[in-house]
């Protein structure tokens, strides 16, 4: 086995790609189209990708994506759209493995690592650590945000839908009753090709809405056009009097379903359509695409409970040589925690 460095995704071997159908089905942010297209679109002046790879006879067995700067405090190739990062692995060997990678992270100019959002039970970053800390790194974790997430174990949308909140489905009743009375209104969904050009009438609702403008379209378009090439992409407009009104961008990769960008023109605010389209997409990819988890990412907002039932945590790994720790550091990572 040795220890790689790959500046861009296309100098990594073919090998690679057996990797990433391994772990795209636990989450569409260990996918290769996801972390290609921040290296497209999302880095910085002064910040370049460094692929940190295990190699053996041609195979990669192990893929540590990282943002490098001049000063070799390192990072997660990560964005602030990234709710989960893990470090690719293959799953014979890995103690070998791992102790290969931290070996040249060892021997590299690395002087910290910052590895964020991971799950709290992701049993590869539990061992990074332990191999890390035996390698004479400093480790440790430390909270980031709040997920909501519905493990789906009902039968149909129907069974799902029953189990919500009284509050909640007869709200959304009522609101289609009047809107549909009062204007009419069609949701379409659009995947594969039909995404690119819908992306206009997504971009309508989101300038009308009560966020502020899209501070990072790049990343938000280059994701949702490179997952419709591999038909992960969920895009359903609500139109009102022939006019889009709300939109929701949500990814369906392995079984999963991700939640990623909501919003409704706040002209049409008292039909709720947000919340019409929500229940529209929850049904499609309950009894069409069958997922198994629907996940709202990031964040701990009091109305992803009327949809989600579980919550978990998720953390960050700081790693550090020993040698080169900055005096105070554990001081200043408490007063950034408590500032979350």
């Amino acid at each position: 086995m040795e220890f790689v460095c790959y500046n861009h995704w296309n100098q990594l071997p073919d090998s690679a790609d057996a990797l990433f159908t391994q772990t795209e089905k636990d989450s569409m942010f260990f996918t290769r189209p996801w972390f290609e297209n921040l290296t497209d679109t999302a880095l910085k002046d002064g910040e370049s990708i460094l692929l940190a790879c295990v190699i053996n006879a041609g195979d990669v067995l192990a893929i540590l994506p990282v943002l490098k700067s001049d000063d070799h405090h390192w990072q997660a190739l990560k964005h602030l759209y990234s709710s989960l990062y893990t470090l690719l692995i293959a799953e014979n060997n890995q103690q070998e493995i791992l102790e290969c990678l931290v070996q040249g992270l060892n021997q590299s100019p690395l002087q910290s690592l910052r590895l964020e959002p991971i799950a709290e039970d992701d049993a590869n970053m539990q061992s990074l650590q332990r191999v890390m800390i035996s390698a004479g790194f400093y480790a440790d974790r430390y909270y980031r945000f709040y997920n909501w997430f519905h493990r789906v174990q009902e039968p149909s949308f129907e069974a799902y839908m029953s189990a919500r909140p009284a509050k909640v489905r007869n709200t959304i009743a009522r609101k289609q009753r009047k809107l549909e009375r009062e204007h009419g209104y069609e949701i379409r969904l659009f995947m594969g090709d039909d995404v690119e050009p819908a992306m206009a009438d997504y971009n309508t609702v989101y300038k009308a809405s009560w966020k502020a403008n899209e501070l990072f379209a790049d990343i938000l378009e280059g994701t949702a056009i490179r997952f419709a090439q591999k038909n992960w992409t969920r895009l359903a407009v609500l139109y009102i009097d022939g006019k889009p009104a709300a939109a929701q961008l949500w990814f369906v990769v392995g079984a999963k379903a991700n939640i990623f960008r909501l919003a409704y023109d706040e002209v049409w605010k008292k039909y709720s359509p947000g919340s019409i389209l929500t229940q529209y997409l929850m049904q499609y990819v309950i009894d069409t695409d069958k997922v198994e988890e629907i996940d709202f990412l990031t964040g701990n907002e009091s109305y992803k409970q009327d949809w989600m039932t579980e919550r978990r945590q998720r953390w960050g790994l700081h790693c550090a040589k020993q040698a080169n720790k900055p005096e105070g550091w554990f001081k200043s990572l408490i007063g950034r925690i408590k500032n979350l």
